[in-house]
């Protein structure tokens, strides 16, 4: 049993249900044992969940052999009320279309074109302060990690962030072709085949 009143199956439930207020505080308040907010906070920070491990939980659901694409995206989990948190750095939020603070995710999605079933496999949490990687990096290392493990997509959609030449060029040279917008100051050579 877990040192900590707060397990997995409470805490993987309230994430599924609630699509409000995801906090130690709104878990505290809903949950079916007594559990204060702090020892929620305590029993996260016990966890690591790592990239590896999400690849763990999804691997047998991917079928290597169906159509698929891959699809690459960023959020920013606004973070504009904390002061003091690790990761938070000031970004440019889509959503806000301004620059603000939050933690910056990198996805991997994989998409079953027959199935039309979307599956996570893979993220990056962007820091810039603990490792000093890009996103386009991250980008990066996980096509190549997703080529390593055996998918072979018809396609990389992403969007305009991700549209430089050297990204490009990356889902070039695994063989591979790419779907996305373009930004207006690119120029393209369309005699290249």
């Amino acid at each position: 049993m877990s040192a900590y009143p707060c397990i997995k199956d409470i805490y993987k439930t309230f994430l599924q249900v609630n699509s409000v207020r995801c906090s130690g505080l709104a878990l505290s308040e809903v949950s079916p044992s007594p559990l204060s907010h702090d020892t929620i906070s305590r029993w996260l920070k016990s966890k690591c969940f790592r990239p590896k491990e999400l690849w763990r939980l999804v691997e047998t659901s991917i079928d290597k052999k169906s159509p698929c694409v891959l699809i690459a995206d960023d959020t920013l989990i606004a973070k504009t009320r904390s002061k003091k948190i690790e990761m938070v750095h000031y970004q440019y939020s889509g959503n806000e279309h301004d620059v603000i603070a939050g933690i910056g995710l990198v996805n991997l999605l994989w998409h079953n074109l027959t199935t039309v079933e979307s599956i996570p496999i893979d993220y990056r949490i962007y820091d810039k302060d603990s490792d000093g990687k890009t996103k386009n990096t991250y980008f990066s290392e996980m096509l190549a990690l997703a080529k390593k493990r055996g998918i072979k997509p018809e396609a990389v959609a992403m969007d305009a962030w991700y549209s430089s030449l050297d990204n490009l060029e990356s889902i070039r040279s695994h063989g591979w072709v790419w779907v996305t917008t373009l930004r207006k100051n690119r120029i393209v050579n369309r005699n290249i085949t």
